[in-house]
């Protein structure tokens, strides 16, 4: 397995310098600001994660305003209230992209997320107490309990809304490929758990967020767009 130093000297080799590179290295939010979120917030970034899944993303953040009225800013109070002809109602309306099964995850996950905060004060709460050398428990969590909130999709919602943690993007799992740190199916627990540890050493040995070293993981193997900032690796 590379050395941090190893990547990282090769990242700053391909982004120009050691100064480019830390101009992309985007750390996440701390567990303060992940607290002071209101947990409406969990809700709409899932949805818009689920929604984004198999469509252009720019088709879905267009029509994002019209999902916030249709939803009601993704009030999660308002939502456990909603009775089932009402959402099929919603699903119809045409502000929205009209795919009732994803629609149906939204009363779903206002669920799941009203569960949660009754047991640990708020979601994001839970969300900020969720150990970073874990981060893969978190995702299982998310997949078992919500809906449609497997595979990137919780992972992606986590890292838009600042929770610490890596990703598999296709860089990131071209590189865990090309080291043999996996070998086989991307989600199975074999090969999560394999980058967890892969990144949980990573962490110790340069003090690094795990967003932060997704990112560099990324830069050091991915298209070289040098100047271009992403927290999508």
């Amino acid at each position: 397995m590379e050395k941090f130093q190893d990547i990282y000297q090769r990242a700053a080799q391909r982004k120009g310098s050691a100064a480019m590179l830390q101009q992309l290295l985007v750390a996440p939010q701390n567990a303060k600001q992940l607290i002071a979120l209101a947990d409406d917030a969990w809700l709409e970034e899932f949805t818009r994660k689920i929604f984004q899944s198999g469509f252009y993303w720019s088709v879905i953040n267009s029509k994002w305003s019209g999902f916030r009225e249709v939803f009601w800013d993704f009030s999660v109070a308002k939502l456990l209230m909603m009775p089932p002809d009402m959402l099929e109602l919603k699903a119809t309306d045409e502000r929205i992209v009209r795919n009732f099964k994803k629609v149906q995850t939204i009363p779903e996950n206002a669920y799941m997320i009203h569960e949660v905060a009754a047991d640990h004060g708020s979601f994001s709460q839970f969300i900020a107490d969720w150990p970073s050398d874990d981060i893969i428990g978190l995702w299982g969590y998310l997949k078992k309990h919500g809906a449609r909130l497997g595979g990137n999709t919780g992972p992606y919602a986590l890292r838009a809304l600042g929770k610490d943690t890596f990703l598999l993007s296709r860089d990131v799992e071209s590189y865990l490929r090309a080291h043999k740190i996996i070998d086989g199916g991307l989600q199975t627990k074999k090969s999560l758990a394999s980058a967890q540890h892969f990144f949980n050493e990573l962490q110790q040995q340069s003090g690094l967020s795990l967003q932060e070293l997704s990112l560099l993981v990324a830069y050091s193997v991915g298209d070289n767009r040098v100047g271009i900032q992403t927290t999508q690796a």
